[in-house]
Protein backbone atom coordinates (compact mmCIF):
# COMPACT_ATOMS: atom_id res chain seq x y z
CA UNK A 1 0.00 0.00 0.00
CA UNK A 2 1.50 3.55 -0.84
CA UNK A 3 1.89 6.07 1.27
CA UNK A 4 0.16 9.63 0.74
CA UNK A 5 4.14 10.76 0.41
CA UNK A 6 5.02 8.87 -2.44
CA UNK A 7 8.08 6.16 -3.14
CA UNK A 8 11.52 7.52 -3.14
CA UNK A 9 14.71 5.57 -3.71
CA UNK A 10 17.93 5.44 -1.76
CA UNK A 11 20.85 4.10 -3.08
CA UNK A 12 23.35 2.86 -1.18
CA UNK A 13 20.70 1.66 1.69
CA UNK A 14 23.24 0.03 4.06
CA UNK A 15 25.88 2.36 4.56
CA UNK A 16 25.74 5.41 7.62
CA UNK A 17 24.13 8.35 5.65
CA UNK A 18 21.82 5.77 3.69
CA UNK A 19 19.99 4.15 6.32
CA UNK A 20 19.55 6.94 7.98
CA UNK A 21 17.84 8.42 5.38
CA UNK A 22 15.86 5.48 5.04
CA UNK A 23 15.08 5.89 8.97
CA UNK A 24 13.92 9.34 8.52
CA UNK A 25 11.74 8.54 5.36
CA UNK A 26 9.60 6.12 7.06
CA UNK A 27 8.90 8.16 9.80
CA UNK A 28 8.23 10.84 7.69
CA UNK A 29 5.70 8.96 5.76
CA UNK A 30 7.31 7.54 2.63
CA UNK A 31 7.59 4.27 1.42
CA UNK A 32 11.40 3.76 -0.15
CA UNK A 33 13.03 1.90 -2.39
CA UNK A 34 16.58 1.29 -1.49
CA UNK A 35 19.19 -0.91 -3.29
CA UNK A 36 22.36 -2.95 -2.16
CA UNK A 37 25.15 -4.52 -4.07
CA UNK A 38 25.02 -8.38 -4.30
CA UNK A 39 28.02 -10.19 -2.76
CA UNK A 40 28.90 -13.40 -4.20
CA UNK A 41 30.34 -14.91 -1.10
CA UNK A 42 27.81 -13.53 1.90
CA UNK A 43 24.32 -12.50 2.26
CA UNK A 44 24.41 -9.04 3.61
CA UNK A 45 22.26 -8.93 7.11
CA UNK A 46 20.05 -6.31 6.37
CA UNK A 47 17.88 -6.58 9.08
CA UNK A 48 18.65 -3.24 10.77
CA UNK A 49 16.83 -2.17 8.05
CA UNK A 50 14.01 -4.40 7.67
CA UNK A 51 13.56 -3.77 11.38
CA UNK A 52 12.93 -0.14 11.06
CA UNK A 53 9.61 1.16 12.32
CA UNK A 54 6.73 1.19 8.53
CA UNK A 55 9.66 -0.99 6.90
CA UNK A 56 7.55 -4.42 6.54
CA UNK A 57 5.19 -2.46 4.70
CA UNK A 58 6.92 0.34 3.10
CA UNK A 59 10.30 -0.62 2.60
CA UNK A 60 11.07 -2.34 -0.61
CA UNK A 61 15.30 -3.77 -0.78
CA UNK A 62 16.77 -4.23 -4.47
CA UNK A 63 20.05 -5.23 -5.57
CA UNK A 64 22.20 -2.79 -7.43
CA UNK A 65 25.73 -1.72 -8.45
CA UNK A 66 27.35 1.19 -9.60
CA UNK A 67 29.47 -1.02 -11.97
CA UNK A 68 26.51 -1.99 -13.36
CA UNK A 69 24.69 1.28 -14.38
CA UNK A 70 21.35 -0.15 -15.70
CA UNK A 71 21.04 -2.27 -12.57
CA UNK A 72 19.48 0.83 -11.14
CA UNK A 73 16.19 1.23 -13.17
CA UNK A 74 14.28 -1.36 -11.34
CA UNK A 75 14.72 1.16 -7.80
CA UNK A 76 14.05 4.05 -9.84
CA UNK A 77 10.82 2.91 -11.63
CA UNK A 78 7.56 4.81 -10.26
CA UNK A 79 9.93 7.09 -7.75
CA UNK A 80 9.04 10.57 -7.27
CA UNK A 81 12.40 11.18 -5.45
CA UNK A 82 16.22 9.67 -5.44
CA UNK A 83 18.23 10.02 -2.78
CA UNK A 84 22.14 9.30 -4.69
CA UNK A 85 24.04 8.18 -1.50
CA UNK A 86 26.58 5.34 -2.85
CA UNK A 87 29.91 5.70 -3.78
CA UNK A 88 32.84 3.89 -4.04
CA UNK A 89 34.97 4.11 -1.13
CA UNK A 90 38.67 3.13 -1.64
CA UNK A 91 41.01 4.53 1.40
CA UNK A 92 43.79 1.74 0.97
CA UNK A 93 43.75 2.23 -2.88
CA UNK A 94 43.53 -1.08 -4.03
CA UNK A 95 42.30 0.42 -7.27
CA UNK A 96 43.79 3.15 -9.32
CA UNK A 97 42.01 6.29 -8.96
CA UNK A 98 41.31 6.62 -12.73
CA UNK A 99 39.08 3.67 -12.15
CA UNK A 100 37.47 4.15 -8.46
CA UNK A 101 36.30 7.67 -10.47
CA UNK A 102 34.78 5.93 -13.82
CA UNK A 103 32.78 3.84 -11.49
CA UNK A 104 31.47 7.05 -9.64
CA UNK A 105 30.38 8.70 -12.57
CA UNK A 106 29.10 5.94 -14.85
CA UNK A 107 27.21 4.92 -11.93
CA UNK A 108 25.95 8.69 -11.20
CA UNK A 109 25.00 8.85 -14.87
CA UNK A 110 23.09 5.64 -15.30
CA UNK A 111 21.13 6.83 -12.38
CA UNK A 112 20.34 10.38 -13.29
CA UNK A 113 19.20 8.31 -16.88
CA UNK A 114 17.05 5.97 -15.10
CA UNK A 115 15.45 9.37 -13.32
CA UNK A 116 14.98 10.91 -16.95
CA UNK A 117 13.42 7.94 -18.08
CA UNK A 118 11.15 7.34 -15.05
CA UNK A 119 9.12 10.27 -15.77
CA UNK A 120 8.20 10.45 -12.37
CA UNK A 121 11.33 11.42 -10.48
CA UNK A 122 10.73 14.87 -9.80
CA UNK A 123 14.05 16.10 -7.76
CA UNK A 124 17.53 14.20 -7.58
CA UNK A 125 19.77 14.76 -4.23
CA UNK A 126 23.21 13.40 -4.95
CA UNK A 127 25.46 12.94 -1.65
CA UNK A 128 29.10 14.85 -2.44
CA UNK A 129 31.65 15.77 0.39
CA UNK A 130 33.34 18.22 1.96
CA UNK A 131 36.13 16.92 0.13
CA UNK A 132 34.41 18.16 -3.19
CA UNK A 133 35.49 21.94 -1.70
CA UNK A 134 38.44 21.30 0.72
CA UNK A 135 41.13 21.13 -1.34
CA UNK A 136 41.60 24.70 -2.60
CA UNK A 137 42.74 28.49 -1.73
CA UNK A 138 44.16 28.56 1.99
CA UNK A 139 43.95 26.16 4.77
CA UNK A 140 42.16 28.43 6.64
CA UNK A 141 39.56 29.91 4.41
CA UNK A 142 35.98 28.94 5.39
CA UNK A 143 34.66 27.16 2.14
CA UNK A 144 31.75 27.85 0.02
CA UNK A 145 29.96 25.83 -2.37
CA UNK A 146 31.15 28.37 -4.92
CA UNK A 147 34.93 26.66 -4.67
CA UNK A 148 35.65 22.97 -6.08
CA UNK A 149 38.67 21.27 -4.68
CA UNK A 150 41.20 20.80 -7.02
CA UNK A 151 42.07 17.77 -8.96
CA UNK A 152 45.47 18.49 -10.40
CA UNK A 153 46.57 19.40 -6.93
CA UNK A 154 45.25 16.38 -5.28
CA UNK A 155 46.93 13.81 -8.15
CA UNK A 156 49.90 15.86 -7.37
CA UNK A 157 49.93 15.62 -3.62
CA UNK A 158 48.35 12.70 -2.65
CA UNK A 159 47.04 13.60 0.95
CA UNK A 160 45.09 10.81 2.30
CA UNK A 161 41.68 10.16 0.70
CA UNK A 162 42.96 11.82 -2.21
CA UNK A 163 41.30 9.35 -4.67
CA UNK A 164 38.01 9.50 -2.94
CA UNK A 165 38.38 13.17 -2.92
CA UNK A 166 38.93 13.42 -6.78
CA UNK A 167 35.84 11.02 -7.93
CA UNK A 168 33.60 12.98 -5.08
CA UNK A 169 34.68 16.13 -6.74
CA UNK A 170 34.44 15.25 -10.45
CA UNK A 171 31.07 13.18 -10.08
CA UNK A 172 29.41 15.95 -8.33
CA UNK A 173 30.35 18.17 -10.98
CA UNK A 174 28.97 15.38 -13.51
CA UNK A 175 25.80 14.93 -12.29
CA UNK A 176 24.83 18.76 -11.70
CA UNK A 177 26.28 19.41 -15.82
CA UNK A 178 24.00 16.87 -16.43
CA UNK A 179 20.99 17.80 -14.39
CA UNK A 180 21.34 20.94 -16.55
CA UNK A 181 21.34 19.50 -20.01
CA UNK A 182 18.69 17.50 -19.26
CA UNK A 183 16.12 19.59 -17.36
CA UNK A 184 16.37 17.24 -14.76
CA UNK A 185 16.49 18.85 -10.98
CA UNK A 186 19.75 18.08 -9.02
CA UNK A 187 20.83 19.55 -5.89
CA UNK A 188 24.15 17.87 -4.09
CA UNK A 189 24.35 18.35 -0.43
CA UNK A 190 28.22 19.08 0.86
CA UNK A 191 28.28 17.49 4.62
CA UNK A 192 31.84 16.67 6.45
CA UNK A 193 33.17 14.37 8.66
CA UNK A 194 29.55 12.70 9.72
CA UNK A 195 29.23 11.37 13.66
CA UNK A 196 26.32 10.28 15.82
CA UNK A 197 24.58 6.94 16.29
CA UNK A 198 24.78 4.49 13.46
CA UNK A 199 22.67 1.74 12.22
CA UNK A 200 24.54 -0.34 10.27
CA UNK A 201 26.48 -2.87 12.31
CA UNK A 202 29.55 -2.40 10.58
CA UNK A 203 31.73 0.96 12.33
CA UNK A 204 31.39 3.79 9.81
CA UNK A 205 35.28 5.20 9.00
CA UNK A 206 33.68 8.68 10.10
CA UNK A 207 32.90 7.99 13.19
CA UNK A 208 36.22 5.72 13.61
CA UNK A 209 38.67 8.83 12.72
CA UNK A 210 36.58 10.88 14.90
CA UNK A 211 37.12 8.94 17.75
CA UNK A 212 40.50 7.61 16.78
CA UNK A 213 42.20 8.17 19.67
CA UNK A 214 39.86 4.93 21.46
CA UNK A 215 39.08 3.41 18.33
CA UNK A 216 42.17 3.55 16.04
CA UNK A 217 45.32 5.28 17.47
CA UNK A 218 47.13 4.61 14.27
CA UNK A 219 43.88 6.02 12.20
CA UNK A 220 45.64 7.78 9.09
CA UNK A 221 43.50 10.47 9.49
CA UNK A 222 44.46 12.26 12.52
CA UNK A 223 42.92 15.84 12.66
CA UNK A 224 43.63 18.92 14.78
CA UNK A 225 40.57 20.57 13.38
CA UNK A 226 37.93 19.55 10.96
CA UNK A 227 33.94 20.67 10.12
CA UNK A 228 31.69 18.03 12.00
CA UNK A 229 27.71 17.06 11.56
CA UNK A 230 25.55 15.08 13.10
CA UNK A 231 24.00 11.89 11.18
CA UNK A 232 20.46 13.13 11.65
CA UNK A 233 20.97 16.69 10.55
CA UNK A 234 22.38 15.45 6.97
CA UNK A 235 19.28 13.25 6.92
CA UNK A 236 17.19 15.84 7.60
CA UNK A 237 18.74 18.22 4.97
CA UNK A 238 18.77 15.69 2.16
CA UNK A 239 14.95 15.36 2.75
CA UNK A 240 14.55 18.88 3.47
CA UNK A 241 16.19 19.72 0.13
CA UNK A 242 13.58 16.67 -1.46
CA UNK A 243 11.03 18.70 -0.31
CA UNK A 244 12.29 22.11 -0.79
CA UNK A 245 10.09 24.36 -3.34
CA UNK A 246 12.85 25.69 -5.22
CA UNK A 247 16.20 24.32 -4.04
CA UNK A 248 19.23 25.48 -6.51
CA UNK A 249 22.77 23.54 -6.97
CA UNK A 250 25.21 23.17 -4.17
CA UNK A 251 24.28 23.23 -0.32
CA UNK A 252 27.10 22.74 2.21
CA UNK A 253 26.13 21.12 5.49
CA UNK A 254 28.07 21.16 7.96
CA UNK A 255 27.46 22.43 12.20
CA UNK A 256 30.91 23.51 14.03
CA UNK A 257 34.49 23.33 13.19
CA UNK A 258 35.69 21.06 15.76
CA UNK A 259 39.30 21.19 17.04
CA UNK A 260 40.99 18.08 18.77
CA UNK A 261 41.08 20.09 22.12
CA UNK A 262 37.30 20.75 21.97
CA UNK A 263 36.97 17.17 21.65
CA UNK A 264 38.80 15.87 23.91
CA UNK A 265 37.60 18.13 26.65
CA UNK A 266 34.11 17.26 26.25
CA UNK A 267 34.62 13.25 25.90
CA UNK A 268 37.22 13.83 29.33
CA UNK A 269 34.02 15.50 30.85
CA UNK A 270 31.41 13.46 29.77
CA UNK A 271 33.52 10.00 30.17
CA UNK A 272 36.22 10.10 33.25
CA UNK A 273 36.63 6.31 32.98
CA UNK A 274 38.23 6.50 29.73
CA UNK A 275 41.82 7.18 29.54
CA UNK A 276 42.27 10.29 27.45
CA UNK A 277 45.06 10.88 25.74
CA UNK A 278 46.88 14.43 26.63
CA UNK A 279 46.13 17.06 24.61
CA UNK A 280 50.06 18.18 23.69
CA UNK A 281 50.52 14.19 22.80
CA UNK A 282 47.31 14.51 20.71
CA UNK A 283 48.62 17.18 18.52
CA UNK A 284 52.09 15.76 18.10
CA UNK A 285 52.84 14.16 14.84
CA UNK A 286 51.38 14.19 11.92
CA UNK A 287 47.61 15.88 12.30
CA UNK A 288 45.30 17.82 9.42
CA UNK A 289 43.70 21.20 9.64
CA UNK A 290 40.55 21.02 7.39
CA UNK A 291 38.73 24.53 6.57
CA UNK A 292 35.22 25.23 7.84
CA UNK A 293 32.66 24.93 5.69
CA UNK A 294 30.10 28.00 5.75
CA UNK A 295 26.06 26.13 5.70
CA UNK A 296 24.92 30.07 5.24
CA UNK A 297 23.26 28.48 2.01
CA UNK A 298 21.58 25.91 3.75
CA UNK A 299 20.22 27.81 6.73
CA UNK A 300 18.72 30.98 4.76
CA UNK A 301 16.95 27.89 2.64
CA UNK A 302 15.12 27.30 6.04
CA UNK A 303 17.15 24.81 7.89
CA UNK A 304 17.60 24.49 10.95
CA UNK A 305 20.31 22.26 12.84
CA UNK A 306 19.22 20.15 15.93
CA UNK A 307 22.91 18.95 17.40
CA UNK A 308 25.69 20.33 18.80
CA UNK A 309 29.39 18.63 18.72
CA UNK A 310 28.88 17.22 22.89
CA UNK A 311 25.57 15.76 21.03
CA UNK A 312 27.31 14.18 18.30
CA UNK A 313 29.91 12.70 20.26
CA UNK A 314 27.94 11.69 23.14
CA UNK A 315 25.94 9.79 20.61
CA UNK A 316 29.12 8.12 18.68
CA UNK A 317 30.50 6.76 21.75
CA UNK A 318 27.23 5.39 23.61
CA UNK A 319 26.35 3.82 20.08
CA UNK A 320 30.01 2.19 19.94
CA UNK A 321 29.63 0.96 23.46
CA UNK A 322 26.56 -0.86 22.68
CA UNK A 323 27.66 -2.14 19.45
CA UNK A 324 30.90 -3.66 21.22
CA UNK A 325 33.69 -1.04 19.54
CA UNK A 326 34.55 0.52 23.15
Amino acid sequence: MEDSKGRVCVTGGTGFIGSWIIKRLLEDGYSVNTTIRSHPEHKKDVSFLTNLPGASHRLQILKADLREPESFKEAIEGCVGVFHVATPVDFEEKEPEEIVTKISIDGALGILKACLASKTVKRVVYTSSSAAVSYVGKEDEVKYETLWSDVHLLRTLKPFGWSYAVSKTLTEKAVLEFGQQNGLDVVTVIPPDVAGRFLCPKLPSSVRSTLYFFLDKKHPFRYLQRPMVHVDDVARAHIFLLEHPNPKGRYNCSTCLATIQHVSEIVSAKYPEFQMPTIDSLKEGTGSKFPDLSSKKLIDAGFEYKYGLEQMLVDAIECCKEKGYL
